[in-house]
C-alpha cells in the first residue's frame, strides 16, 4: 500500500509499519512512521540542531515524542532510507484542517549535496497534498542558505513571520497546494 493511497483522516500509527511514498531508481525511499525508527528521527535532528544551533523545549517534546505530538493529529514523520539505513527524516505536523507544518526535516551529514532533502520535501508536500492541504508552511532561518534556497526552487514564498515558536526562526515561508 502506498501511503498516498490512505484517506485524508491522518498518518501512521505507533503500531503500524512503515509505508512506501515513493522509491527512487538509486535505491533511496521514502517511507512512512514507523516505531522502529523513532531513534532516528531524533538522533538526526538532535544533530542538526547541535550543530547549526540548540535544542529547545519544543524540540524536545516533539522529538521525545512523535506519536503524540505529530501522528495522532493527522500529521506524519517521513524517512529517507537507502539499502536500509536512515539518512534523513522530515515531519507534516498538522496545524489546521487543510494546513500543515513542515518541520524536523535534517539530512545525515554525509549524505548532504546528493538530493535526498529535495525528494524528502517533494514527499512530504505531495502526502500533506493527500490529506487535503491547502498549504504546507515551515519556520527556518536564513543563515541556512542551501535550505532556503531549496524550499524557494520548490515553489515556497516568504511570509511576515506570524508565530516565532523557535527562538532560532527568522523566516516563515509558505507553498500553496491548491
Amino acid at each position: 500500500m502506498n501511503v498516498l493511497d490512505k484517506d485524508a483522516s491522518g498518518g501512521a500509527s505507533a503500531g503500524q509499519p512503515a509505508l512506501v511514498v515513493v522509491a527512487f531508481d538509486d535505491g533511496l525511499q521514502i517511507v512512512t512512521f514507523d516505531p522502529a525508527l523513532r531513534a532516528e528521527f531524533r538522533r538526526l535532528n538532535v544533530a542538526w540542531l547541535e550543530r547549526y544551533f540548540r535544542v529547545e523545549p519544543i524540540d524536545e517534546r516533539v522529538l521525545g515524542d512523535p506519536e503524540n505530538e505529530i501522528l495522532a493529529h493527522g500529521g506524519e514523520v517521513l524517512f529517507a532510507l537507502l539499502e536500509g539505513e536512515v539518512v534523513g527524516t522530515a515531519a507534516l505536523k498538522r496545524e489546521r484542517d487543510h494546513e500543515f507544518e513542515l518541520t524536523k526535516m535534517a539530512v545525515e551529514e554525509r549524505m548532504q549535496g546528493r538530493g535526498y532533502g529535495a525528494r524528502l520535501l517533494q514527499a512530504a508536500c505531495a502526502v500533506a497534498r493527500s490529506r487535503g492541504a491547502r498549504r504546507v508552511i515551515l519556520y527556518s532561518q536564513r543563515g541556512l542558505k542551501a535550505a532556503i534556497g531549496m524550499y524557494f526552487k520548490y515553489g515556497f514564498t516568504e511570509l511576515p513571520v506570524q508565530d516565532a515558536r523557535y527562538s532560532r526562526c527568522d523566516i516563515m515561508m509558505e507553498k500553496r497546494l491548491d
